[in-house]
């Protein structure tokens, strides 16, 4: 029928066309004949209409005939689909899904009419934004797709769940079997181990090797020892997360190894987690190293993709006694100053005794050699303006110039030295830092992620008492062309700035500490004179007696609030956190005062427990004994509690530790 169909209707419309041409040619005939011819053309003519009718009809019905066998094929294919396909409407409920849904997803429930989203974990915007998401379901884990089409004014989602079950299954053990290196050294080897006997030396090696097997024994890792304080290991994914979980407890296992039953060992670890390749791995493992050395050793440093995790770091800093490191130090410094046309020097904002003391000394030293030195510091904000007016009367040289000053005069061949501080954030003037060609950092602060990391000379020692120790160490090896020595006031100002960090020789203080300050009087410090540096006004004592008279007790730390505003808040606040620690049962203090919109929190404490580590988890930092942290528009009720909640966790990790 197919066929015959056109070609009789072609035959039609020809004898149709032929009898109506006949009728025109014989219209002078017969009428008789034209009507006969006439008749036969009508009759070609209403065949031609019943037959293209018929054939309409057929067509119609073949071309319904095709639409259901195609709709039936395509349900067909849709259902017999290996993989789960369900359709929902523009309520978001289920109107059609295939068998292998059903099985897989439905588990054997009729979920038809019911609520997609409900059924199904996922969110339907970010699926249609995306075009794909994942989803979890029934112990298997689908890559979902969607595609969107509308019918009879209706509009249907088809949603297609490809099985990526498998394939997620090999990247997470392969994630998990990434190998990881992680580097060990023992915190100041040399130091600890020079005046021990050969015996104890042999005890100490065999406990700290012990030690490590163990701990590499839960593993499938392996470590080896490539020198006497340092060990390389490489550990997989799986079992380093095992590690970090348990927050390193090698560390608190290694305190419990003494030498010679007086000097507990401890570790720092570097770990090189998240790298592509192992030679990645032990470059940042080694950075890692260096954070963990950099903040006084005794913890772990991992790096992430926001920053470094620590762990540990609660006990103090072993003091080093050797200073072959001091004298390479001194030596490159004095080329380095000597090839200089001119040296420029500060500290931090807000420079106390300590910065200002220890930029004096340096350029007391640098003046012997002959060459100009600058001090920049904002005399506005500044804690040490005693020094200051007492150096500037004394010497009458323009040493100090404002840091806008110092920006402009700057060149390519000056030198700035940065002292107290090595992070970016803190220098008294950031612009000054940038336009530096030669920058040295000479500081103590434990190291903060935020570091200066372009310096040529990177002097950073966390057991030093105060910046003005190190600077005191550093002079002694200048070597100097005749016998010329500091002048005194710039002694003063070391040793004022030694006493200020060590709170008169109490805190921190080492051997070294007190060779320090010895040097200094022999330069001709005079001690009364470093005294009246300290010393305040009436109204300046009776702010700190009322900070000190507001404080509250919680959890063994004293913390007071400061309502009150005043010029001298940033040197009267530290004075009163100082003066709490003298208060019984009371392991640190915290002394809370707003300037401008800023809440600033300073922090003491005699070394039981961690202040560096609280104000870290507020954004600060500093030392074990002494640090602080800013917090930004909130309130002194707000900073309170925020504070209760730092100290408690801190005293939470400590009682798990």
């Amino acid at each position: 029928m197919k066929n015959k169909f056109p070609a009789v209707l072609l035959i039609l419309h020809l004898l149709a066309l032929g009898a109506l041409t006949s009728t025109f040619l014989l219209i002078d005939h017969n009428d008789k004949v034209i009507n006969i011819v006439l008749i036969s053309a009508v009759a070609f003519i209403f065949a031609c209409i019943v037959y293209t009718i018929i054939y309409s009809r057929n067509a119609m019905r073949r071309i319904s005939k095709m639409n259901q066998h195609l709709e039936s094929s395509a349900a067909e294919f849709m259902n017999s689909l290996p993989a789960p396909v369900a359709v929902i409407d523009d309520n978001k409920k289920f109107v059609w899904y295939n068998q292998i849904f059903a099985e897989k997803i439905g588990l054997g429930q009729d979920v038809y009419g019911h609520d997609f989203e409900g059924f199904v974990k996922i969110d339907l915007e970010s699926l249609i934004a995306n075009g794909s998401a994942l989803c979890p379901l029934n112990g298997c884990i689908y890559n979902v797709t969607t595609e969107k089409f509308t019918k009879k004014d209706m509009s249907f989602l088809v949603l297609y769940f490809h099985d990526d079950t498998s394939y997620y299954s090999i990247k997470k053990n392969m994630d998990e079997s990434h190998p990881n290196v992680v580097v060990i050294t023992i915190d100041n080897y040399d130091d600890i181990m020079q005046n021990a006997k050969e015996s104890e030396k042999a005890q100490t090696s065999v406990e700290t090797e012990k030690l490590i097997e163990n701990f590499m024994s839960t593993t499938n890792g392996f470590i080896k020892k490539t020198s006497a304080n340092t060990f390389f290991a490489v550990l997989e994914n799986r079992h380093l997360k095992e590690v970090i979980d348990g927050k390193f407890k090698l560390l608190d296992a290694a305190r419990n190894i003494k030498i010679a039953g007086k000097y507990p060992l401890t570790f720092s670890i570097g770990v090189g987690q998240g790298a592509s390749s192992l030679s990645e791995s032990e470059k940042i493992a080694r950075q890692c190293l260096d954070m963990a050395l950099g903040r006084g050793g005794d913890q772990a440093v991992v790096k992430t993709e926001s920053g470094y995790r620590f762990f540990g770091g609660v006990s103090k800093g072993v003091e080093k006694r050797s200073r072959s490191k001091t004298r390479i130090i001194a030596n490159a410094l004095q080329d380095l100053i000597m090839s200089s046309e001119r040296v420029f020097i500060m500290g931090h904002r807000f420079g106390d005794l300590d910065s200002v003391g220890a930029a004096c000394g340096l350029a007391g030293a640098v003046s012997i050699f002959g060459k100009e030195a600058y001090i920049a510091v904002d005399r506005t904000k500044n804690l040490a303006s005693n020094l200051i007016d007492t150096i500037d009367a004394e010497t009458d040289c323009g040493l100090f110039i404002t840091p806008a000053e110092a920006e402009n005069m700057i060149g390519v061949n000056d030198i700035l030295i940065i002292v107290d501080t090595h992070n970016k954030d803190y220098v008294e003037s950031r612009l000054l830092y940038e336009k530096a060609h030669s920058v040295v950092v000479v500081d103590h602060h434990r190291k903060t992620v935020n570091f200066i990391d372009d310096a040529v000379i990177f002097h950073h020692e966390p057991y030093a008492s105060s910046a003005s120790e190190m600077v005191t160490e550093i002079i002694q090896y200048f070597n100097y062309n005749s016998d010329e020595k500091i002048a005194s006031c710039h002694a003063d100002a070391l040793l004022a700035g030694i006493m200020l960090d060590t709170k008169n020789f109490v805190m921190r203080t080492g051997v070294r500490t007190f060779e320090a300050a010895a040097f200094l009087k022999k330069l001709g410090a005079d001690t009364v004179a470093v005294k009246l540096l300290f010393s305040n006004s009436i109204d300046s004592y009776r702010r700190k007696t009322q900070i000190v008279a507001s404080a509250k007790i919680h959890n063994h730390c004293a913390i007071a609030a400061a309502d009150f505003e005043s010029d001298d808040i940033r040197l009267v606040a530290p004075q009163a956190a100082d003066e709490l620690l003298s208060i019984t049962d009371v392991d640190a203090s915290f002394v809370i005062y707003r300037t401008a919109n800023t809440i600033n929190i300073s922090a003491r404490s005699l070394g039981a427990l961690n202040v560096q580590i609280i104000m870290e988890q507020l954004g600060g930092g500093g030392h074990q004994t002494m640090a602080a942290t800013q917090l930004e528009n909130v309130e002194i009720a707000d900073a309170v509690k925020a504070l209760i909640y730092a100290i408690d966790d801190c005293r939470k990790n400590s009682s798990e530790s």
